[in-house]
């Protein structure tokens, strides 16, 4: 048997589709399909139109789909609607959460509960996470019915300290987000959409005396959590100010919100580092 019409088989069975069935949508014979899976080799320019109908690349009839995953995986995703894209992504995150628990046993059990929905649908205060903390590194997934995310980092078992600013830097970050009115400027600015806000309009919203909110404000440009621009008015220049597009404030807070939660419910991980983090 051929590379090729092995291939073709393997997917055809996976994805339950008869012999038949496979060569009405390829139009073709189902003697066709049949010879090419009992070594025949289909027709140069049939493999595309296979691949399509198939839902693979060109390169997985060839057997090389692990070599070329990731080129098809993103091809794949450039080709579909953002909401689309988003939620295939996210899938592709949770089998890779999954795969590097590394046991077999519970790949078909747990790889169905984002995919319906079901951890987390008896509530939407519970929030559900699967952790990894291994020695090449660590993982952690949030799969809440409206609120996902994944984070993924490789390392080689040496811990991140060295990889991190000095100790002071750090605590100047970890500053900014204790203060309280400067978290509230935050979730205000980040609740529009990313144009040029005006000082008073700061205020207004928030309660914060204008004087003070343009001090706040100048202290988050200053870490480069937002860029003031000079509007020119009829009254006079006037500072606006709008959140920067590549900051990573959201993600921080997400992460700030799972240390926060008093109900958290990791319900799936693996904990076998030996190895130091920091």
């Amino acid at each position: 048997m051929s590379v090729i019409g092995e291939q073709i088989k393997k997917i055809r069975i996976e994805k339950g589709i008869t012999q038949e069935q496979l060569g009405e949508l390829i139009g073709v014979t189902t003697q066709a399909v049949s010879r090419w899976e009992r070594g025949g080799t289909p027709d140069a320019e049939l493999l595309p139109r296979i691949s399509d109908i198939l839902g693979v690349s060109t390169d997985a009839l060839f057997g090389r789909e692990e070599q070329s995953y990731s080129l098809a995986l993103a091809r794949r995703l450039c080709g579909m609607s953002q909401e689309d894209a988003y939620s295939y992504a996210l899938n592709i995150c949770w089998a890779i959460e999954i795969g590097l628990m590394r046991d077999k046993s519970i790949v078909d059990d747990f790889m169905s509960k984002l995919m319906d929905d079901s951890v987390g649908a008896d509530s939407k205060a519970n929030d559900y996470f699967a952790k990894i903390i291994q020695d090449c590194g660590m993982s952690v997934m949030r799969i809440s019915p409206e609120f996902k995310h994944f984070f993924l980092m490789q390392e080689n078992g040496t811990g991140i300290g060295s990889h991190l600013s000095d100790f002071e830097s750090l605590r100047r970050v970890f500053a900014l987000f204790a203060d309280e009115k400067l978290l509230r400027i935050l979730f205000y600015i980040y609740s529009l959409p990313n144009m040029p806000i005006a000082t008073s309009l700061i205020s207004k919203s928030t309660g914060i005396p204008v004087r003070e909110a343009d001090q706040y404000m100048k202290k988050i440009c200053e870490n480069n959590l937002a860029v003031q621009t000079v509007v020119a008015t009829a009254e006079g220049e006037i500072n606006t100010y709008s959140f920067r597009k590549e900051s990573f404030a959201v993600p921080l807070l997400c992460f700030a919100d799972e240390i926060a939660k008093k109900n958290l419910r990791p319900f799936l991980g693996s904990f076998d580092r030996k190895s130091k983090l920091i």
